[in-house]
């Protein structure tokens, strides 16, 4: 299997690029990190690569809100070249800032194949708490979309943000990416049980939402940072684990190799006649 061409995107205020990189590498893939006007201006950036990440930080400084000003720049300025991507079998990934550009691009909203998008339904707002939140969380993957997430997958790591809670239009926007199988990951408690109440879900996202995928699978965004939790003593209670000596990585890193085989996989299985 040929390596997966990764491409990571930056601009003023990104600051966890250099993370996602190292994660993208240890998972097998090739990986270039490329500031967002240099895609700007070779929008054809997009066709060489098999995955595109958008890494956390503070964009912009989030002087307007977390993350508008880089989605209103793919919204206006790469939203066809990231639809082709996407639509020829290519994968996205938003991490924390990432992820609420991804939602402000409206890429999670639209129809595979089309490049109009409807009007938004989904946000990412303030936490409940009205305040920053810098906890370490568990994830649990969903039967979703995004096949490459095994279900019940639990992935610890660390949430950093003040605008995180996953809101709703309405009922009839929530229901419909439940029947898309849009939702892929959840704030769990370590046990694996839904994490309904703060601090395990740290932000008070509506049904527990901590990561969402668009309806190919191939688009995902989630709050967390899986990418700061790749070795085994990244986690702060790594000593008291019975599996602490055993351990060789910490579980963020099965996360980055699962979507990096896929990112590899959907590009063989396009290629073949």
């Amino acid at each position: 299997m040929s390596t997966t061409r990764a491409l990571v995107l930056r601009t003023a205020g990104t600051n966890c690029d250099a993370e996602t990189v190292r994660a993208l590498e240890l998972s097998g893939a090739s990986v270039e990190l490329v500031h967002l006007r240099r895609v700007l201006a070779e929008p054809a950036r997009l066709e060489e690569a098999d995955l595109v990440v958008f890494p956390g930080g503070f964009s912009y400084g989030d002087d307007v809100a977390a993350g508008r000003i880089f989605g209103l720049e793919l919204r206006h300025g790469l939203l066809e070249p990231l639809c082709r991507h996407v639509d020829r079998g290519g994968h996205v990934l938003g991490i924390c800032n990432g992820f609420q550009v991804l939602v402000e691009s409206g890429l999670f909203e639209r129809e595979p194949g089309q490049h109009e998008l409807p009007p938004r339904g989904i946000a990412l707002h303030q936490n409940a708490s009205n305040r920053f939140e810098c906890r370490w969380v568990t994830l649990r993957a969903e039967r979703c979309a995004a096949s490459w997430l095994e279900p019940g997958l639990l992935i610890p790591c660390p949430a950093a943000h003040g605008e995180g809670r996953f809101v709703v239009r309405d009922e009839a926007v929530l229901r419909r990416l439940e029947a898309r199988g849009q939702i892929a990951l959840v704030y769990a408690r370590e046990d694996g049980t839904t994490a309904d109440a703060y601090p395990a879900n740290p932000n008070g996202s509506v049904r527990s939402i901590a990561g969402i995928c668009d309806p190919t699978g191939r688009v995902l965004g989630l709050m967390p940072h899986p990418e700061r939790n790749i070795d085994p003593w990244h986690h702060p209670h790594w000593t008291r684990s019975a599996l602490s000596g055993a351990r060789t990585e910490g579980e963020g890193l099965e996360f980055y190799r699962r979507l990096v085989r896929a990112a590899a996989g959907t590009r063989a299985a396009a290629a073949v006649p």
